[in-house]
């Protein structure tokens, strides 16, 4: 017995788990005066109608437990996007949603490898990769794009298939696709994230289209950016039985706080996940300000016209101090700086007291990505921008 508590607490953790490399999220500092440019969070608040519905429901319901299935949230979303609630799964933030689908729909290298053979299996134990049954236990992704996704791969003990986009950050092509042989159109899980992140490029419903019906497993299209952009997919997860959208009430609906997500696609791939969700996942009081927020869709949509026109307002007046500006289908500007490396103009503005993001990999490490606030925090960071070139 007492040898059990002398062992070392490292050792009960699971291998996979000492050796996982976890998600880091944007900062979130608590500083006076910060202008926060960082995490793509909308610079204006929840309408006044999602507040006050919110605040009404601060009573004896906390007592009890949330709608287990969000079953009106889902009715209500199964409206807007002329589907059913069979179509639809409601989770903590689309995160969750995206694990769910990676534990639901790849199966871990382990998993396979208790049905290999002796030569097999040894081939496993030398750290070669094993002859296992095709992209059954894939995860695959573009690169740049969300950084969640390969965590997701881990976490399910499963082979990560990072393949870059081309150098101007658009999708390559099928035939482009095929060519690199890099590629697996049988993963068993495809993330494409649209409009890209970090780099805000948009892909139109017509190449994703393509490149889905090429896929022989699960293809999630992650949307959080899809309200500021010029289409989205969303007709795709309706049309296709492989194909999963994603969306969040973050981004566009000012709802962070209350992390709410969903996934729109075939009622089959929705059940497993359904299946697999957590008991109450989503807080009755997210659940309130999501149903809240679907009925006063004109201010948001105000918003919307707001941020873009101010991305356009900064996009302009960066292009005319040197940066060069990506063209953005998203609420965020992805520039690469003049005069001096990025990293640089990173710590100068966080001396001035505003935060961007700054990603130290291969592609991205001579660009910023900005948020787009406020017109006036837009504005100091332009101004700031002019003091650091021109100093």
């Amino acid at each position: 017995m007492t040898r059990m508590f002398l062992r070392s607490s490292k050792s009960l953790i699971r291998p996979l788990v000492r050796a996982l490399a976890p998600y880091v999220p944007g900062e979130q500092p608590k500083i006076k005066g910060l202008i926060k440019l960082n995490t793509n969070e909308n610079p204006y608040p929840p309408s006044a109608r999602v507040l006050q519905a919110v605040k009404a429901a601060v009573d004896g319901r906390l007592r009890l437990y949330p709608n287990p299935t969000a079953g009106p949230l889902r009715e209500k979303l199964a409206r807007f996007h002329r589907c059913k609630p069979e179509n639809i799964v409601v989770g903590n933030g689309s995160d969750e949603l995206l694990a769910l689908a990676t534990r639901a729909f790849v199966e871990p290298i382990a998993g396979q490898a208790s049905r290999l053979s002796p030569s097999q299996s040894k081939k496993l134990e030398t750290g070669a990769t094993p002859v296992l049954q095709r992209g059954a236990s894939v995860v695959q992704y573009f690169t740049p794009s969300y950084s969640l996704y390969p965590v997701l791969a881990e976490i399910q003990g499963a082979l990560g298939n990072p393949v870059p986009l081309k150098p101007d950050f658009s999708i390559p092509t099928v035939k482009e696709l095929q060519r690199g042989r890099r590629w697996d159109f049988r993963a068993a899980l495809t993330f494409i994230t649209t409009p890209n992140a970090p780099s805000g490029r948009g892909y139109s419903t017509a190449e994703l289209e393509t490149l889905c019906r090429a896929q022989k497993g699960v293809v999630v299209l992650d949307e959080a950016y899809a309200d500021f952009a010029g289409e989205n997919a969303l007709r795709l997860a309706l049309k296709y039985p492989g194909v999963i959208v994603s969306r969040t009430f973050s981004k566009a609906y000012s709802l962070c706080f209350q992390r709410i997500g969903y996934l729109v696609g075939h009622p089959e791939l929705i059940a497993a996940l359904d299946k697999m969700r957590d008991s109450y996942n989503v807080n009755g009081l997210g659940q309130v300000a999501a149903l809240a927020t679907l009925e006063d869709l004109a201010c948001y949509r105000k918003n919307f016209r707001r941020i873009l026109a101010t991305r356009e307002r900064v996009g302009r007046g960066l292009t005319l101090l040197g940066f060069r500006v990506l063209p953005s289908q998203t609420n965020f500007l992805f520039v690469r700086p003049p005069a001096r490396p990025a990293k640089e103009w990173l710590e100068e503005l966080r001396e001035r007291k505003i935060l961007v993001r700054w990603f130290n990999d291969r592609e991205t490490k001579d660009y910023l990505r900005i948020t787009i606030g406020n017109d006036a925090e837009m504005s100091e960071l332009l101004q700031a921008a002019r003091e650091i070139l021109f100093r």
